[in-house]
């Protein structure tokens, strides 16, 4: 599993292509580094996915139970405007524009790399979103964390 962090800053031009930064890019496996899928995010961004995160991400997601109501409304919701991605020869992504429009990106991104993933999101967006602080970070990551260990000593 692919372990990406960082917070890149990237511009598009007017096709809506990005270069995908130097420094996430070397975090990639050499198979990695040209194709990627991308999607709606939870929030109102994208992830973008390499290719062997993806193929990973979606036979989880196809294992599902499909006579399950809710299970169709994800994989539904899920698959929403997927779309392969890859390097041109200038090592440039171009985001489709059914994308670029959900997510209200403009001329500037932010990458947040985390994970098996990178979020794209319009740099507006993002940086509302990340100045909304949680009202104590402590008690959250308390919270989150903290059951990582409950489920280490019951192991």
């Amino acid at each position: 599993m692919a372990n990406l962090f960082g917070e890149y800053v990237c511009k598009l031009d007017a096709k809506g292509r990005f270069m995908l930064p130097a420094g996430l890019k070397k975090q990639l496996s050499e198979a990695d580094q040209e194709r990627f899928v991308i999607n709606r995010g939870f929030e109102k961004n994208l992830t973008l996915y390499p290719d062997s995160e993806w193929q990973k991400i979606t036979k989880e997601i196809n294992s599902l139970n499909l006579y399950n109501k809710k299970n169709r409304e994800f994989v539904r919701y899920f698959y929403r405007g997927a779309s392969e991605l890859n390097c041109d020869s200038a090592n440039r992504l171009l985001l489709p524009k059914t994308l670029i429009d959900y997510a209200a990106i403009d001329k500037e991104v932010i990458l947040f790399a985390y994970g098996n993933r990178v979020e794209v999101w319009s740099k507006e967006q993002y940086e509302n979103t990340m100045s909304i602080e949680p009202e104590d970070f402590s008690d959250l990551a308390e919270d989150v964390m903290g059951r990582i260990n409950e489920h280490k000593t019951e192991d």
